[in-house]
């Protein structure tokens, strides 16, 4: 008798009495790679699947059972050490989608056919692979175009600007993959093919079809593009776990959305990390911040619910997009976070679209995109040794190194009265790093945190209000306040001539920064 355990709550599957419809099959080494479970070959104990709730094990031979209904997406876990194969854009063949009724067609946009009848046996190949402890994942924050165009933009400047090495073994982009133009998910998965990386996809506000009259329906495109949107897989020593983290349509009243889980979303999160060695590194993507800027952009009991999920967990990172700022967000007790580390570590990654592609056109006809923080457009890096992590920002079209703008006057009156700060805006930072200054060469001094907007950024917008002719592009968005500003007073005393302000940051990870600027007192 096949003997299997269901990760469920207060619920116990007894198989061979179960009233409803199951999916059985095995998960197996594929040797000779031809897609097909021969007689030869060996099946995998102790492999997870999961129908998007439950999940269960397979037992010593490699045989899994699940219930399923009529709109499931059955897949595996993938455990490290192993891969899958992949199809022709990339994307890991570790799913199959259940839907006998395919989805409503009354969307916009098509969302997945009928499926056939379950066979026998759903079976999974896996294939084995080396995964160094110290490896890196790209991570892109909201492509978001809303039309061909941007996704020329997008290639061009974000795609075409990346360079991996072997170092890179895959890319997560956090949702809002487009701009509300489910047409272009074909075409952005075919963009993406160029980076040559296995790429997994969070959906985003902008990737829904808004037709859907309960939240559950609200993925059918992105099911049929890219399969499940609530799922995990390991790879070394890290478990990565995406999911789709927004309410549509609100539950308060039916209209736009919140973010937040349903309930067997978090059953499917609980589920899934109570089979995670606690010493691993945890790292969830979503598309929403669970920050709750503003007071009513998350639903904040199912932040709690993560978070009491996440407490034994030494080793946790979050990653969102949505907001078109960057940001480092650590949550502490007084948000709710009861865990071992001193704060649970958000990162809202700047997006590779910025400002939803505002901004002058560059000579290649480009638009610079800066964000309203100040940040430019561009992408990150997550680099994991071990079960630790730091992360890294790169600007698009500018040289690695490049993490400080420095905002200062060009020309001062020697010995004048009155205030002439400068500005750095370290493009990652937090409260956690430290900033400091000198001129030419006197002795570094702290930066103070600055709560203003980008002043850089504020040109950028003020041109378009002051020009009397008509700029190339799309203005800006109005600026808003940045957490990652220092400031400091510019010398005046100095003696006249060419003076040299350097900026100096030591990061929360030990990486050191520096970035500097010439200023004439006269």
């Amino acid at each position: 008798m096949l003997k299997q355990l269901f990760v469920t709550t207060g619920l116990a599957f007894c198989l061979a009495a179960a009233a409803q419809n199951n999916v059985k099959g095995y998960v197996y080494i594929d040797q000779n790679n031809n897609g097909h479970l021969d007689k030869k070959e060996t099946g995998l104990a102790g492999i997870p699947v999961s129908n998007g709730k439950d999940i269960t094990v397979t037992d010593e031979n490699g045989l899994y059972q699940l219930p399923v209904g009529n709109d499931n997406i059955i897949f595996v876990i993938k455990p490290a050490g192993y891969q899958f194969k992949k199809n022709q854009y990339n994307q890991s063949e570790f799913f199959y989608i259940h839907k006998p009724q395919g989805s409503p067609t009354s969307t916009k946009y098509n969302g997945v056919d009928p499926t056939q009848p379950l066979p026998a046996n759903l079976n999974f190949a896996l294939h084995q692979q080396e995964e160094p402890a110290d490896f890196s994942v790209l991570v892109f924050g909201d492509p978001q175009p809303y039309n061909e165009q941007e996704l020329g933009y997008f290639a061009k400047s974000i795609v075409a600007d990346v360079r991996t090495g072997s170092h890179v073994k895959f890319g997560i982009s956090l949702g809002d993959i487009v701009g509300d133009n489910l047409n272009l998910h074909l075409p952005y998965k075919e963009i993406m093919t160029k980076l040559n990386l296995p790429w997994y996809n969070v959906m985003g506000n902008h990737d829904m079809n808004y037709e859907a009259i309960t939240d559950s329906l609200s993925d059918e495109t992105f099911e049929r593009n890219f399969g499940p949107n609530n799922y995990s897989w390991n790879y070394a020593n890290t478990h990565f776990i995406i999911l789709d983290n927004i309410l549509y349509p609100d539950p308060r009243d039916g209209k736009g959305y919140w973010g937040g889980l349903r309930s067997d979303q978090m059953e499917f999160l609980k589920n899934d990390l109570a089979l995670v060695d606690k010493n691993k590194l945890v790292v969830i993507s979503f598309h929403i911040p669970f920050s709750n800027e503003g007071g009513d952009a998350i639903r904040l009991e199912d932040r709690q619910a993560m978070f009491d999920l996440l407490k034994d967990f030494d080793n946790c990172l979050l990653m969102s997009a949505h907001t078109h700022f960057q940001k480092q967000i650590y949550y502490k007790t007084i948000d709710g976070w009861q865990g071992k580390s001193e704060g649970l570590h958000e990162y809202n990654v700047g997006t590779t679209s910025g400002d939803w592609y505002s901004g002058e056109l560059d000579a290649a006809g480009i638009p610079d995109g800066t964000m309203r923080d100040g940040t430019p457009r561009g992408y990150a890096f997550l680099n994991i040794q071990n079960n630790k992590y730091n992360l890294r920002y790169k600007v698009a079209g500018r040289d690695s190194t490049y993490q400080i703008r420095i905002y200062a006057p060009k020309i001062v009156a020697h010995n004048s009265r009155g205030a002439a700060p400068f500005y750095a805006n370290f493009f990652m930072g937090s409260d956690k790093d430290l900033v400091e200054y000198k001129i030419d060469s006197g002795k570094w001094t702290a930066m103070l945190r600055d709560s203003t907007f980008d002043y850089t950024y504020l040109d950028m917008v003020t041109r378009w209000d002051k020009t009397t002719t008509l700029l190339q592009g799309r203005r800006p968005s109005a600026p808003a306040a940045t957490g990652h500003l220092w400031s400091a007073p510019v010398n005046k005393k100095l003696a006249p001539g060419e003076h040299t302000i350097h900026v100096r940051v030591k990061d929360v990870y030990g990486n050191i920064h520096e970035e500097q600027q010439a200023y004439t007192i006269q």
